[in-house]
């Protein structure tokens, strides 16, 4: 009797907070420990132009882009260490209309217990937006010079721990990128992601060793 009461009192309380993380009229969104949306509120779905179902699973670092990469690396590395601070990345975006906006990215691990992995409370802070830009001409897919270094590398046949001791990395950033690249072009293993940066231009076909085009 007592158990079913207990119960419904969390369903309750999960309902009101549930209620109340919609109407809140700052963006926020709630990530896994590797920065995959598992819920987002409808402040947070408009500034991506789309609805909160349809922002689960997506990367938040692809939504939002950060303007310092190192400081995104380190973060990850105090998450998987279990370290429990308010983490700020400042980050670019395009608003649905165009505009680049910028801004900055708050998250705060939560979790029920400090032995669990926590997961992420993200806030969205927007500082202001410029103009838009005209568009891009077509060309590589945007990777950043980390993640082509590392695709250069998986593309000679290097090993994660190889990997980390040409990049300067740990192993674990080697599978952060990785898992980044992996979930943004929905590859299923290591081959898929090379066959894709060949496919998307980020390596050079027919060269050896592997290597990705000269920034312009």
């Amino acid at each position: 009797m007592l158990v079913n009461q207990a119960r419904q009192e969390a369903v309750t309380w999960r309902n009101r907070a549930l209620l109340l993380f919609d109407r809140v009229a700052m963006p926020v969104a709630v990530c896994d420990v590797y920065g995959a949306v598992l819920l987002a509120n409808p402040a947070m779905a408009a500034e991506c132009g789309t609805t909160p179902g349809r922002l689960r699973g997506r990367d938040v670092l692809d939504l939002f882009s950060p303007r310092e990469a190192t400081q995104v690396e380190r973060i990850a590395q105090a998450l998987r260490l279990r370290h429990r601070s308010r983490y700020q990345v400042s980050v670019r975006w395009r608003a649905p209309g165009g505009a680049e906006r910028y801004g900055e990215l708050t998250a705060d691990p939560v979790s029920d217990t400090v032995e669990d992995t926590p997961a992420l409370l993200v806030m969205l802070r927007v500082d202001g937006e410029s103009a838009p830009s005209p568009a891009p001409p077509a060309g590589p897919a945007r990777v950043t010079p980390m993640e082509a270094r590392i695709l250069a590398l998986l593309a000679a046949g290097a090993t994660t721990a190889r990997a980390a001791r040409e990049t300067g990395l740990t192993a674990d950033g080697v599978t952060y990128h990785l898992r980044r690249l992996s979930s943004r072009w929905h590859a299923a293993n290591r081959t898929q992601l090379v066959a894709r940066a060949y496919a998307l231009g980020v390596l050079t076909p027919g060269v050896w060793p592997p290597e990705a085009p000269a920034a312009e």
